[in-house]
């Protein structure tokens, strides 16, 4: 993507984290859960590798319209899992975030061919009106998924007599859902930051 490298390297960190954290979360025994992070996992590794600094290393010409083609694939499951599925909000969240990815690689795709040395070259941003949409989209999510991490104090009765924390949940780590939410979140921070370098 454009613009300068060390936050270039710094989206790159997270979305490879955030991919990492996903794969982990594969090993959950709930199916659902399984398929969804499967989906972030793709998406968190796919834009950590678009978000690499043009300085840093420069794709061959096959690269944009093979993220494209994945990209695409994974529109098209996140699609078929709108139509067949009760998680509708999920999914299509899933299907705006690969179309968005479609689109940057094809944007970047359509880039001049940069001389060596240089970052790539600007093909006018795509069309401000569908980047404008997505950035209103992702800034949207992007403030839900934060509201949504935010505490909810819940009262909690207390036996008499009862000393320490409830550390032992019964919950795996990669099953708790406000880890899921802020894999998303940052997920959803990084769509902006690479919407907004286009």
């Amino acid at each position: 993507m454009h613009g300068p490298a060390s936050p270039g390297w710094l989206l790159v960190a997270l979305c490879a984290a955030t991919g990492a954290y996903c794969l982990l979360r594969m090993r959950s025994a709930v199916e659902e859960q399984r398929r969804a992070a499967g989906g972030e996992a793709l998406m968190g590794f796919g834009m950590a590798a678009m978000a690499i600094p043009a300085a840093a290393f420069t794709p061959p010409g096959w690269a944009w319209p093979a993220y494209a083609a994945v990209f695409a694939a994974a529109a098209l499951r996140a699609l078929w899992a709108l139509w067949a599925s009760r998680a509708r909000s999920h999914h299509l969240h899933h299907l705006v975030g690969a179309s968005a990815m479609v689109y940057m690689a094809a944007v970047m795709a359509g880039s001049p061919t940069p001389a060596p040395g240089h970052a790539h070259g600007h093909a006018g941003a795509g069309v401000p009106l569908l980047t404008g949409v997505l950035l209103l989209y992702f800034t949207g999510y992007v403030l839900v998924a934060g509201a949504r991490l935010l505490p909810v104090q819940v009262p909690v009765a207390v036996p008499a007599g009862a000393v320490g924390s409830r550390s032992g949940s019964g919950v795996a780590w990669g099953d708790r859902p406000e880890l899921a939410r802020a894999c998303r979140l940052s997920m959803g921070i990084g769509m902006l930051a690479m919407l907004l370098t286009m």
